[in-house]
């Protein structure tokens, strides 16, 4: 038990480590965030952060550190203030929520009661008000924090705690936080990251992303719907691309550039605002500042009617080795007449496929359609806690009281 209160001790002072922080990626020093992002992933990239600055989503503020030893950079950390509006929050099938089962409102009721006791009553109502996200609410994975190889994670990790809490201060004229959550930790990152149990930090497992491995024999498409048995092959066929053509629709590559922004923007939307959670919205120019900054780094395809409307897109990002099925919008009238989501994520198979990707991730949302197209779940947990050492305790107890929705076991694949 000493030991043990000796390490927590330790784990609260300074660490150290030397931080830069900034409201812009253009503040910071080029040379010394590029120096620990270059190679990983693209969404740590200066370009990126650039065109997300230049068309902001609503609801979000972004900030990033570089933490430093005496040597030099050692990590570039990703941050975002979130807006958590009740409206933008409101539960749907799919989501992780609390089960409400008769056994756990009352514990949760037992809960609130002893919290208001302590004297967070007038808290409990806030508890999603503003977050601190370590992380990146428009991607998957883990783009929170881009470390040196030559640096120990376990050590940066407490001094990413630090610079979480010295970036709160600082931005508490701009409003109070309550939560402050690392997003997307892998299997890889969770035993580092671990050690910030002794900060109070406590996790929870999300839905999985969907991951598609990428067979390296396939050229094409058809490569992918041949490798499918038989049974789940005809599906596809009868249900979704058969469909498509007997309504005259066409599914195409196109330039997003040569589409009204606010087209884009529309049909975006109206898969956007039926969604559950949706922390953010995209800027109107988003899509066009997205496509100039990406290259050929991204690939659109879309759903075109027989007069060449699109009633739908998805666009696919090549980050790496690895490919994201990453934004989707699509007339969602029209989706109950054809098979306009499916399609879409079909044809995102086939542009990563094209562009030579191991795997395509196909994120959270729709597990049992996605594993029938076999992708498999990549396990992902956030880590969080709360300010108010009250509420805190609170969290730690509701956190083990959350569920998430399992992907369902599947196999699509001959033999």
């Amino acid at each position: 038990m000493k030991e043990k209160m000796k390490a927590r001790k330790q784990l609260r002072r300074p660490t150290g480590f030397r931080f830069a922080m900034a409201d812009t990626i253009g503040q910071l020093n080029p040379v010394q965030w590029d120096a620990v992002t270059a190679g990983k992933s693209w969404f740590f990239s200066r370009d990126y952060f650039q065109m997300l600055e230049s068309a902001p989503p609503s609801c979000l503020s972004l900030r990033y550190g570089i933490i430093s030893d005496e040597q030099g950079p050692v990590a570039a950390v990703v941050m975002q203030w979130a807006e958590m509006e009740p409206e933008r929050m409101r539960p749907t099938s799919g989501c992780s929520m609390l089960e409400p089962t008769q056994s756990k409102r009352a514990k949760l009721k037992k809960l609130l009661g002893k919290a208001a006791a302590d004297g967070g009553a007038a808290l409990i109502g806030k508890l999603s008000e503003r977050v601190l996200v370590c992380g990146n609410l428009l991607s998957y994975g883990m783009h929170a924090v881009a470390m040196s190889a030559e640096v120990s994670p376990d050590a940066v990790w407490p001094a990413v705690a630090e610079l979480l809490y010295r970036v709160r201060r600082a931005d508490k004229l701009v409003g109070q936080v309550g939560f402050i959550m690392i997003k997307d930790v892998t299997d890889a990152e969770a035993q580092a990251v671990s050690v910030l149990q002794g900060l109070a930090y406590r996790s929870v497992e999300t839905e999985p992303n969907m991951v598609l491995a990428l067979a390296p024999e396939w050229r094409n498409y058809n490569d992918y719907l041949s490798s499918l048995a038989s049974k789940y092959r005809s599906s596809v066929r009868k249900q979704i691309l058969e469909p498509l053509q007997e309504a005259g629709l066409i599914m195409r590559k196109f330039d997003p550039l040569e589409i009204p922004p606010t087209h884009l923007h529309e049909l975006y939307l109206q898969v956007h605002e039926n969604a559950g959670f949706r922390p953010f919205t995209l800027h109107p120019d988003y899509f066009s500042a997205f496509a100039l900054a990406a290259g050929e780094k991204a690939q659109h395809q879309g759903v075109f009617d027989s007069d060449g409307k699109l009633l739908g897109f998805i666009v696919t990002l090549l980050d790496g080795e690895f490919a994201v099925a990453y934004h989707i919008g699509f007339d969602r009238e029209a989706s109950t007449s054809h098979p306009l989501y499916l399609g879409l994520l079909h044809s995102s198979i086939g542009a990563a496929i094209e562009m030579g990707a191991k795997s395509l991730s196909l994120g959270r949302t729709a597990l049992e359609p996605k594993a029938r197209l076999g992708a498999k779940p990549q396990r992902m947990e956030v880590w969080m806690r709360h300010r108010q050492p009250v509420l805190n305790k609170l969290t730690r107890s509701l956190l083990g009281m959350v569920s998430h929705n399992e992907a369902p076991d599947r196999n699509p694949f001959k033999g």
